[in-house]
């Protein structure tokens, strides 16, 4: 199987990660150490050619490099905040590849023409369809976004936007992830099947699509399986990349012994946090955007309510509160409104996250009840509440 994509530098503050990755680099390397042969096509800076080689050497995946002028970098300050993107803005010459599975992601340094029997096409944002560049294939599978989808068609309901993707092109399909609401496959005569979000214990989510792109050209294109178990097992592989940092894709048989629940319907987030300083308002934001960017919606105090008398401000809180159904607490500080509203919310048993990177030991030791509980991780945090409200 050949994996053409970038290779790309990759940097995270908290929790610290600093690795020569990319989506090309780490599908290749999760694929490649199911024992599968692969081999990644890309484009790399001369500098960083032997660090690449040494890399995925160590997941002996066969690397096939054009030099390209700079290796771009994406720096996240946390999993789930946008990266800063470093990089010149400078295009290189097309790279053709031909195979019987060809793999198949956007790059920024340049593109792919790929001929092949099967390919699997992860735009990564990129705007174009797979046949947009003179790439061909008897049958293709598509891999986006709601918001990708729409802007390759632009159709509000997505089984119109998928036939519209796929008019003229009987054998394809097109895979619509969802974020927290799972993902969707649709054929030329509608939708074939869906899957959903599967829980993780913790959350790392750099890369994650990346290893669902991986796992469903795995399952569907190589081991032949229907694309609505491919897609399933896919949302599967993700659940365990996410809990672990680790690119090994497990077996179907594995992937499918785990029992491992889902989120099912739609929920509102209370967000208890403090907002009177810079950074605890920047906590806020950040908490806020990252559960709206998996479908929740959010009560927050700052932007429902504001600033204000307590008496005035106090009981509109409390009314927005019992209309949700989790609570995330910011609990650095111990700020006391804040430890209100946790009692509260327990009083009326909506459970509760409590995210304590650094608190004293004392302000972790309150009970939260069944069906609470109090993590030390940013991104697992918001994943966790999320699946309190949705499930």
């Amino acid at each position: 199987m050949i994996v053409t994509g970038g290779l790309y530098r990759e940097r995270c503050v908290v929790p610290a990660w600093n690795h020569l990755y990319g989506s090309g680099g780490r599908a290749a390397a999760a694929l490649a150490q199911r024992g599968a042969a692969i081999e990644l096509v890309t484009y790399c800076e001369t500098a960083f050619l032997p660090r690449a080689q040494q890399l995925l050497s160590l997941s002996h995946v066969r690397l096939t490099a054009t030099p390209s002028r700079r290796t771009p970098a994406f720096h996240y300050f946390h999993p789930m905040s946008a990266p800063d993107m470093y990089w010149s803005g400078e295009r290189e010459a097309p790279i053709d590849v031909e195979g019987d599975v060809v793999l198949r992601f956007g790059m920024l340094e340049g593109e792919a023409r790929v001929r092949a029997r099967t390919a699997v096409f992860d735009p990564q944002s990129s705007g174009v369809a797979y046949r947009d560049n003179g790439s061909a294939a008897e049958r293709v599978a598509t891999i986006l976004n709601e918001r990708e989808l729409r802007a390759l068609a632009p159709e509000p309901d997505l089984d119109k936007a998928a036939r519209a993707l796929l008019a003229g092109h009987p054998n394809d399909i097109v895979v619509v992830k969802r974020g927290a609401h799972g993902a969707e496959v649709h054929g030329a005569d509608g939708l074939i099947g869906r899957a959903p979000a599967y829980w993780s214990p913790r959350v790392f989510k750099i890369g994650s699509g990346d290893v669902f792109s991986a796992a469903f050209a795995l399952f569907w294109a190589v081991e032949g399986r229907e694309p609505a178990v491919a897609v399933d097992l896919a949302s599967r592989a993700v659940a365990h990349y996410v809990a672990c940092r680790a690119p090994p894709i497990p077996s179907a048989s594995n992937l499918q012994g785990e029992a491992l629940p889902s989120y099912t319907s739609r929920g509102r987030v209370y967000l208890a946090a403090p907002f009177f300083s810079l950074g605890e308002r920047w906590m806020v934001e950040e908490a806020r955007a990252a559960l709206l960017g998996l479908g929740c919606e959010v009560f927050s105090p700052l932007h429902e309510v504001g600033f204000g008398e307590p008496e005035e401000v106090a009981p509109r809180d409390l009314a927005g509160l019992d209309e949700c159904t989790a609570v995330l607490a910011i609990l650095d500080g111990g700020d006391p409104g804040t430890l209100f509203e946790v009692g509260h919310a327990r009083l009326r048993s909506i459970p509760v996250v409590g995210l304590a990177e650094n608190v004293r030991a004392h302000d972790v030791t309150m009970p939260l009840g069944t069906g609470s509980e109090i993590v030390d991780d940013f991104a697992s945090a918001i994943y966790r509440a999320a699946w309190a409200a949705m499930r």
